[in-house]
């Protein structure tokens, strides 16, 4: 009798169930009304309690980079976001925020081109995508007589290229401070310094000033080509 009364229809599946959680998806029966209080316990929760997924990849890409991508190589896969969307996300969140930022400078402050906002925002993840392969080409022939296979290099540079996304949606905001600086150049020693840390701890069977040189290399050729592409096709499109 009172299991009948208790029975409730799960609102995310439509299956009845009886208890607190739907026994067939896991959501939970009794629906709280969405509150303030609710929204500042769901932000705290994500930043104290990063065990899995966006935040977990993004958290380890900070402490632990070189050995996450060796990790999820391995085998441990499970709590991370997958490499490809992770590098979608991080360049969108990135595009975005260039574009915002650009075009607020032109609006009100009437610094920069809307024209180079409007191309970060139409054109920078579809370019970084177009060139993902040559990145990651070129990264798998500098370290060939490695264990990893083209396509667990290209994890190894998803990731890493994730978190520069990242590092740059925070490094675009000093031009609010200095509105003619050029971020490019600060983004490329975040490039070098990051990349060099990962590359070392990634390919750690090798000598170190061997990765380290390989590194730098390997960094300066994917960041040249991204600007000397990325001016080509402006000209072209503006």
């Amino acid at each position: 009798m009172n299991d009948s009364v208790n029975i409730r229809v799960c609102k995310s599946c439509g299956q009845s169930s009886t208890g607190n959680y739907c026994s067939n998806c896991g959501q939970a029966l009794h629906v709280k009304r969405i509150t303030f209080r609710s929204l500042l316990h769901d932000i705290f929760h994500l930043f104290t309690h990063l065990d899995k997924g966006f935040g977990y990849t993004v958290k380890q890409l900070i402490v632990a980079p070189g050995y996450m991508q060796r990790n999820y190589i391995d085998g441990e896969r499970t709590k991370h976001q997958k490499p490809f969307s992770m590098f979608f996300i991080c360049a969108t969140i990135a595009a975005l925020t260039r574009y915002w930022v650009l075009k607020a400078l032109n609006t009100y402050y009437q610094s920069g081109a809307i024209s180079e906002a409007d191309f970060f925002h139409e054109y920078m993840v579809l370019l970084n995508i177009a060139l993902l392969p040559i990145y990651i080409l070129i990264t798998y022939l500098f370290f060939y007589k490695s264990k990893f296979n083209f396509a667990e290099t290209g994890v190894l540079l998803l990731y890493a290229i994730s978190f520069i996304f990242i590092a740059s949606t925070f490094v675009i905001l000093l031009k609010f401070i200095w509105h003619d600086l050029d971020t490019a150049y600060i983004e490329f020693l975040i490039l070098l310094l990051y990349n060099a840390i990962t590359f070392i701890n990634f390919y750690r069977e090798q000598k170190r000033w061997k990765v380290l040189i390989k590194s730098v290399m390997v960094i300066t050729i994917i960041f040249f080509l991204v600007q000397i592409t990325e001016d080509y096709i402006f000209k072209i499109l503006y």
